[in-house]
């Protein structure tokens, strides 16, 4: 029952503790999944360009290494075509794997 704010001593302090708890409230109901959404969404992405660069990354230096390797018993200008084409090759593999394992309801 609310007191008499002429009459009880802790009625300021009462109703500040009610505010901050209805506040915290509509904080913890309201804003924190929001904000717990936008921190999931931007370390998605963030996450997913990095994976996307290293992946880059990776395939480049596959490539260069292949071609050093390759430049041992060929010569120079055939091996970056070779290793284009190894690469290539690779990549589709890996591709047609991932496309036979996908569901059969998925649409082409």
């Amino acid at each position: 029952m609310p007191g008499n704010p002429l009459t009880d001593p802790d009625f300021a302090a009462d109703t500040a503790d009610r505010i901050d708890r209805i506040v915290g409230n509509v904080r913890r109901k309201a804003v924190q999944p929001i904000v717990t959404a936008a921190r999931a969404a931007v370390f998605g992405l963030l996450g997913a360009f990095l994976g996307v660069f290293a992946l880059v990354l990776l395939l480049v230096g596959l490539t260069r290494g292949l071609q050093a390797f390759l430049a041992l018993w060929i010569a120079e200008p055939r091996t970056v075509y070779l290793s284009y084409l190894i690469i290539g090759a690779l990549l589709c593999a890996v591709g047609m794997v991932l496309m036979s394992k996908r569901s059969p309801g998925t649409p082409t």
